[in-house]
């Protein structure tokens, strides 16, 4: 037997986040949890559990006709929950009851939020849960006062509440059946929703640096901060642009929308595959250069640190990067003035390589098993990894096997393949020296 029998940060982030969808799939299988009061098929709890949990928005059923009170408010705390990360979470109620925060406990926060040193993990913790519950606050408030005109009072409130959440955590999760198509001309609900999933998306290291800007300039921001608004504005641009001219005349989507719903449409859906999964279209009526274009936003996703899924935006702009500097001959990859480490670099690549080989694989496992086209199931497969939530409508439509497979997926893409993959695989201890170097032919 091994002296050393106690798992790693990763391994318990990875067995937290598990126990959560299970307790979650136990509550969603119970009858009161439906609005019918009968018991829903234990593969549809746990896909709906994870969803939430991994704030993903993918769903087998109608949210807010098929689920009770009860079940609405357990999806709305797994959707919290998921958000801010269970180990958050859990420190705030050791923090609650006035408990001190071991070393070991300190190890796995580090393990989601990298970017601190062990002193710095729990002030941080304390940052998120602050920040989180102001913002979801805010945007409750604002809906909640939009809604009241066409609801009684307490249901806006908790409209309000429910889709402030789901917003702020990047969920995608909606009381409404057909999302936010109704509210598409409504500029102060998408624009409160897209603010919403927008911050969330950022991170919530780039939002503690934008918070000092009033203190100091620009220039003065971290590579980090600059780098993440760099890439988000830019894809948030690209985007918008290729859906409108893409979608402009498709009657199923823009087609018959005003000018200004258009662009708001446009916007939108440009930022919403950044893994906030509302959608003021319909999906399924979409070009398919629309939908590959949405393949790929869901691919790149938000970024590190925050509510969001995907590979992260820093790592595709890390990946830029280098391809950009090996194009110039340079040995060095900069941003802002500033060398990146080779370790990123090479974790950048890793993430990249790990998250295509697997969405590769659960492509053709469903394709092989289900009869949609391929574009849609890809389109599914990437929308579940990338834990965004936008559906062409199959998700219902799925075998068990597929239901299981892209279970599966939301829950890699939640975690990261990386995460993953240190968890399973046994660390090796260092050699202690180097074999010599010899060149290979590559390109």
């Amino acid at each position: 037997m091994a002296k050393n029998q106690s798992l790693s940060p990763p391994q318990i982030v990875v067995l937290g986040f598990l126990t959560v969808i299970l307790l979650g799939t136990v509550l969603l299988s119970l009858p009161q949890a439906t609005a019918s009061g009968n018991r829903q098929p234990l593969v549809d709890a746990l896909f709906t559990a994870t969803s939430a949990v991994c704030v993903t928005g993918l769903i087998v059923h109608d949210t807010g006709n098929y689920f009770s009170l009860f079940g609405q408010i357990v999806i709305l705390l797994l959707i919290q929950i998921g958000g801010l990360g269970y180990m958050t979470m859990a420190t705030f109620l050791l923090l609650l009851i006035g408990r001190t925060i071991t070393l070991k406990e300190r190890l796995i926060m580090q393990e989601s939020m990298p970017q601190f040193s062990l002193g710095g993990v729990v002030q941080f913790a304390k940052y998120v849960l602050k920040v989180t519950l102001v913002l979801e606050i805010i945007g409750a408030t604002i809906l909640s006062l939009r809604w009241m005109g066409q609801y009684p009072v307490p249901r806006a409130i908790y409209l309000g509440i429910f889709h402030a959440v789901s917003a702020f955590c990047n969920a995608g999760f909606a009381l409404f059946s057909d999302s936010f198509r109704g509210f598409r001309g409504d500029m102060v609900v998408c624009l409160t929703v897209l603010c919403l999933f927008f911050i969330g998306g950022l991170g919530y290291v780039v939002l503690s640096d934008l918070y000092y800007l009033r203190y100091r300039k620009f220039p003065q921001l971290s590579v980090h901060t600059k780098f993440v608004l760099s890439i988000t504005l830019a894809l948030i641009v690209l985007g918008g642009v290729g859906f409108f001219l893409l979608e402009y005349k498709n009657p199923s989507t823009l087609g018959g929308l005003p000018g200004g719903q258009k662009i708001m449409a446009s916007l939108f859906q440009a930022m919403t595959p950044r893994t906030a999964g509302f959608s003021v279209i319909n999906v399924g009526g979409m070009m398919q250069g629309s939908l590959f274009l949405t393949i790929i936003l869901m691919f790149i996703g938000a970024s590190p640190g925050g509510t969001g899924g995907g590979i992260k935006t820093t790592t595709f702009g890390v990946m830029l990067a280098t391809v950009w500097a090996t194009l110039k001959g340079r040995k060095d990859v900069t941003l802002f003035k500033h060398r990146i480490p080779g370790d990123v670099i090479n974790k950048s690549f890793v993430v990249g390589f790990l998250s295509i080989l697997f969405i590769v694989i659960i492509t053709v496992l469903i394709t092989g098993g289900e009869s949609y086209k391929f574009i849609r199931v890809f389109f599914e497969t990437m929308s579940a990894f990338g834990t965004v939530g936008l559906s062409t409508g199959i998700t219902g439509g799925l075998s068990n096997l597929g239901k299981a497979l892209i279970i599966i997926t939301m829950f890699v893409g939640r975690l990261g393949p990386l995460t993953i993959g240190v968890a399973m695989i046994r660390e090796v201890k260092d050699l202690g020296f180097r074999y010599p170097e010899k060149k290979v032919l590559v390109g």
